[in-house]
């Protein structure tokens, strides 16, 4: 079907500006890292590197760097053994409940952060009477980052087919070699593209973050909250601000790329 003249220049009018509304403030934030004022005046008065030296020597900062990469090492590592045997689980067997456990691991990340967060600070403080912590939070943040590596493994194992697994369990093979050397080599790119896009997740989360965090432990998209309005700090924060959406957007180009790649070779 081909869109008329007036279709097409209004369609890429409305591409426009919803583009510019998404990445034009963080082209100001961009912008603003390297200006020479300290209170963000626009447009800048001028240029400086100042506020990139001092940001990674700055202590808080780079602590809460760690604390994040900590978290999302931790949430991801969790939710590729999870993810993997949840999404063999549904794909491979059949089993009462089946369709409801799929639905319970995807609801996570449909639901608002906001009562994910509710939730988990009571189910820790009040039922398991846990102290809040780096370990809460890993735990939080597993409970979503599950559902990109369950929907890329699950995607794989449907597109794979048994046929296979089931050659080789007709070789003699059992149950475990079949995975190490059939099942595991096909699903090796898509673990690798629910990884990324898991550590992304983890590593800029903060309402989840919030409700389950105790104190002294400081992520890094906290520390961007805590200091937004100090005084002097707004050029320190915008550095780590784009650190924070470099390192978010790595993991999801590269997983896109895999993704990509796959769908030419096929």
């Amino acid at each position: 079907m081909r869109l008329s003249r007036t279709a097409r220049v209004t369609l890429g009018a409305v591409v426009a500006i919803v583009l510019a509304l998404v990445y034009l403030p963080l082209f100001i934030v961009f912008v603003n890292s390297f200006s020479t004022s300290q209170n963000l005046t626009w447009p800048p008065p001028g240029f400086t590197l100042e506020w990139w030296g001092k940001a990674f020597q700055n202590a808080g900062a780079l602590e809460a760097i760690g604390t994040s990469a900590q978290v999302a090492l931790a949430a991801t590592a969790v939710s590729l053994v999870l993810g993997t045997l949840i999404s063999l689980a549904l794909q491979r067997y059949r089993f009462f409940g089946r369709d409801a456990v799929s639905l319970l691991v995807i609801l996570p990340i449909a639901l608002p952060g906001i009562v994910t967060g509710i939730a988990l600070n009571n189910f820790f403080r009040t039922i398991l009477d846990v102290r809040l912590g780096l370990v809460t939070i890993i735990v939080a943040h597993a409970t979503f980052c599950i559902v990109t590596v369950f929907n890329n493994v699950l995607a794989r194992l449907r597109r794979m087919g048994t046929s296979l697994e089931e050659a080789s369990a007709d070789l003699g093979a059992g149950v475990w070699t079949t995975f190490r050397f059939v099942t595991f080599p096909q699903l090796r790119s898509a673990l690798l593209a629910g990884a990324l896009l898991a550590f992304a997740l983890s590593f800029d989360e903060i309402i989840v973050t919030t409700f389950t965090t105790g104190s002294g432990v400081t992520t890094l998209p906290i520390w961007i909250l805590n200091n937004l309005f100090r005084p002097n700090q707004a050029p320190i924060v915008n550095v780590i601000a784009v650190v924070l959406v470099l390192v978010s957007i790595i993991p999801i180009y590269i997983a896109q790329r895999i993704a990509g790649a796959e769908q030419v070779q096929k």
